[in-house]
């Protein structure tokens, strides 16, 4: 790109690397690709689905999840082909099956760059795993624009997703989507697992309690893999008493006791045989493990509940794809619709952890101590920037031109090997409160803050007179 346009582009290198690696992500050909094999009774006539997936993708990198917004935009710059109903009419039509196939396909397309100096470290014996956290998130805050839905209180939920994420890597691997966001997440599993066995290799799968049934162990443990759950006390625990308790203490000096048995009736045919690990803890509950690794020696407890704490981290992928992908702003008022804005904030999400990872790899930083919500801040700004001062047409020509993986990887390292802000390092972990008082009952439902400073003021002494 030459002229104005480039100098602007030169200037502006954290749009210039997204828009490489979003553009690798999602080539056309390759969503063409994804749409014949997954849109089931859809079809395409004048709105093709890369023109759709342009669109979602500038309403929430420029225009904070305003789809109205970037279909006007759009519709300046004659690319709307179509009606703004008629986009909105596809948008709710779409099936689960691309929502799944797009973030999946497109991940996989990442991974080819991926720096593997920024994958996260997990404990030494489980290296020879890739560890896989899963869990479920409910798509909140549904319009109620549907003639349907207007007459209901509250605020109904969307979609429900079923999401795999890397522990190893911090990528969202693939997810699996129900329209009933009040569906359980059991159901979702034997269709989850495959997408994610197909791009891993042997697999330590972590959940949580829910998942501690007579079922899911065994949905896990297909293809040689092992699972890491929390126990569930509905599920009965028998120990089996040729084998002796041992205990120890953890990094903490928290005492934890290890006991091996059958979830279910021992002998039963869906029972599991499993280790049991309970990490005492003083004035909270109790962590329960139960894990189909049953060598002790060679996969220490330690080293478990180190990775069952990393499970954490798919909470906060969550968090972070509402607050800062703008998932709270719902485009789509159907559950198809929203299925699929989440699927494209997930893969948002993992095109933020990818540049995230260069600039630690650039900057030799462990890429957790870097903020990707600081990061994006600045990303938004830059699209913006380059949207309103560079001709669309030569940007657009500029990130359409086909490269190979490895092209890719050598202008993103280029480009971001001298760029670093101190507002992107995370901030420190604030200490927990501890719980206070309920809260006091204020008659007429509300007060001032002047008021409240004025009454939390000790009163004075009275004086004792003699």
């Amino acid at each position: 790109m030459d002229g104005f346009s480039g100098e602007v582009l030169s200037r502006l290198p954290l749009a210039d690397a997204v828009l490489s690696l979003l553009s690798f992500a999602i080539e056309p050909e390759c969503l063409d690709q994804i749409f014949d094999q997954h849109r089931g009774r859809c079809y395409e006539d004048v709105l093709k689905f890369p023109a759709m997936v342009n669109l979602i993708c500038d309403a929430l990198l420029e225009h904070d999840g305003s789809g109205r917004q970037a279909m006007q935009h759009a519709e300046e710059r004659d690319e709307l082909e179509a009606t703004q109903q008629a986009v909105y009419g596809k948008l709710r039509r779409f099936p689960i099956a691309l929502s799944n196939a797009l973030l999946a396909n497109s991940t996989d397309r990442l991974r080819e760059v991926f720096p593997d100096q920024a994958a996260s470290k997990l404990p030494a014996s489980l290296r020879c795993f890739d560890v896989i956290a899963v869990d479920g998130k409910k798509i909140k805050n549904a319009a109620k624009r549907l003639k349907a839905a207007r007459s209901y209180s509250g605020t109904p939920l969307g979609g429900k997703a079923l999401v795999g994420l890397n522990l190893r890597t911090r990528l969202v691997m693939a997810m699996n989507a129900h329209l009933d966001g009040e569906t359980n997440d059991a159901p979702l599993v034997p269709d989850l697992l495959p997408q994610i066995r197909q791009r891993t290799r042997k697999r330590l799968w972590i959940a949580d309690r829910q998942f501690c049934d007579l079922t899911q162990p065994h949905n896990f443990l297909e293809d040689g893999d092992h699972f890491l759950l929390r126990y569930h006390p509905k599920t009965h625990f028998h120990r089996d008493t040729a084998f002796e308790i041992r205990e120890g203490l953890d990094a903490q000096g928290r005492r934890y006791a290890e006991e091996w048995g059958w979830l279910g009736q021992p002998g039963g045919r869906k029972s599991v045989f499993v280790r049991r690990i309970t990490l005492f803890r003083t004035g909270d509950e109790d962590v329960i493990l139960v894990t189909s690794l049953l060598d002790a020696d060679k996969f220490p407890a330690s080293d478990l509940m180190d990775a069952y704490l990393c499970r954490w981290g798919i909470e906060n992928v969550f968090q972070e794809v509402t607050e800062v992908f703008h998932l709270q702003r719902l485009i789509s008022s159907t559950p198809q619709g929203t299925i699929f804005q989440f699927s494209f904030c997930l893969l948002l999400y993992n095109l933020i952890q990818v540049t995230r990872g260069y600039i630690a790899q650039a900057q030799c930083r462990r890429p957790e101590t870097i903020s990707s919500e600081m990061v994006f801040i600045d990303v938004h700004r830059q699209l913006i920037s380059l949207s309103e001062l560079a001709d669309r047409e030569a940007v657009v020509n500029y990130f359409t031109t086909p490269c190979t993986a490895v092209a890719i990887v050598a202008h993103v390292q280029t480009l971001l090997a001298d760029v670093w802000h101190d507002r992107w390092i995370k901030s420190p972990k604030k200490k927990k409160f501890t719980k206070q008082a309920p809260a006091k009952f204020v008659k007429g439902g509300h007060t001032s803050i002047y008021r409240i400073l004025q009454m939390s003021k000790p009163k004075p002494q009275q004086k004792t007179t003699q």
